[in-house]
């Protein structure tokens, strides 16, 4: 399709032929930049895992973090609407100078 080469990962073996690269798992197919299908063979070897393997452990531990990443974040917003409903915040203005302020920055 574009640049690469066209590799499929047919467990344990992973084998080669030009035009784009591709992993193949059951029936999906995903494209991935040369570049990319070194760094996941590298990261695979150093783990001792088979390369579907390695993919499949940093995917779950990347969509972990995204998932608490996220929810942390809507935490974050709902605590901020909370405060500001309960009166528990300043007016910007004020918070800038005394930023400002505390850290010797013009204003």
């Amino acid at each position: 399709m574009n640049e690469s080469a066209v590799a499929r990962l047919e467990p344990p073996l992973l084998t080669s032929a030009p035009l784009s690269l591709y992993l193949q798992f059951v029936m999906e197919t995903l494209p991935l930049r040369p570049e990319r299908l070194a760094q996941l063979e590298d990261f695979a070897r150093r783990r001792g895992k088979s390369t579907a393997d390695a993919l499949d452990d940093a995917l779950a531990d990347y969509l972990e973090w995204d998932r608490q990443d996220y929810q942390e974040a809507v935490e974050g917003v709902r605590q901020g609407y909370e405060d500001v409903k309960a009166g528990r915040s300043k007016p910007a203005e004020q918070f800038l100078d005394e930023f400002a302020r505390k850290h010797g920055l013009p204003r």
